[in-house]
């Protein structure tokens, strides 16, 4: 009797794109919030609460949109440089990279004659992609776009920077702190589960780091406000 193979759904080829999501929308919840906590424990007035927050929305969506198209073109660039440096060795000196394989798949677990015959295979088959895969690293189903990258990243700060400053419009200049800080620390905790829901990790433990780190923040920030007195 034949056997169907069972279906498998593996989340590795959302981490290119759900990275900078979840980057994106943890600091424009936890940066904003902190400003506008910070702002209002200065005694500032609603006008200038909402301005500082605003204006954090705009200016941390543009930096977050610029850093990821950097950082991870930075990174494109590296990999490209690697891999044409392979090009290069596996046309010069195909034998010294065949054998480099075969020390790979040895090291791996497989015995001599095998990881020889698996080596050959695949360097028939596509052997660019193997020296790519097995010792660079490299992979398209981890490999994050800049573009991409930085649209995702500009896009969910301002979401998630909306909600604090939403909150900041809707409550009286006296009660911006808490009740913002209070908002802002569900929506980490449901930001995190979701995360890590999504990426396939465990809920409360994605929930309970984000929620502890914003937490972490929009203190500091109402310290620096109750200390200095001043708009920060």
């Amino acid at each position: 009797m034949s056997r169907l193979p069972h279906p498998e759904t593996h989340k590795v080829h959302r981490i290119g794109w759900l990275r900078a999501a979840v980057l994106g929308a943890n600091d424009g919840l936890v940066s904003t919030a902190s400003l506008v906590v910070g702002v209002a424990s200065a005694g500032s007035d609603h006008g200038a609460i909402l301005i500082a927050g605003l204006a954090g929305l705009v200016a941390g969506a543009m930096s977050m949109a610029a850093g990821e198209y950097v950082s991870v073109s930075s990174q494109t660039d590296a990999e490209r440089a690697d891999i044409a440096r392979e090009t290069g060795e596996l046309r010069d000196t195909p034998e010294a990279e065949l054998d480099e394989l075969t020390g790979i798949y040895r090291a791996r677990g497989l015995d001599d004659a095998l990881a020889r015959q698996v080596a050959v295979q695949l360097t028939k088959h596509d052997a660019l992609a193997a020296h790519s895969r097995d010792e660079l690293g490299i992979s398209d189903t981890v490999t994050a776009h800049p573009i991409q990258a930085a649209v995702v990243s500009a896009l969910t700060f301002a979401v998630g920077a909306v909600i604090p400053l939403l909150v900041a419009l809707l409550t009286p200049a006296a009660h911006v702190s808490v009740v913002v800080a209070g908002t802002a620390l569900i929506a980490l905790a449901v930001l995190g589960g979701l995360g890590a829901y999504t990426g396939g990790a465990g809920i409360l433990k994605g929930a309970v780091r984000v929620t502890f780190w914003g937490a972490l923040a929009m203190a500091a920030t109402a310290g620096v406000g109750m200390v200095f007195g001043v708009a920060v």
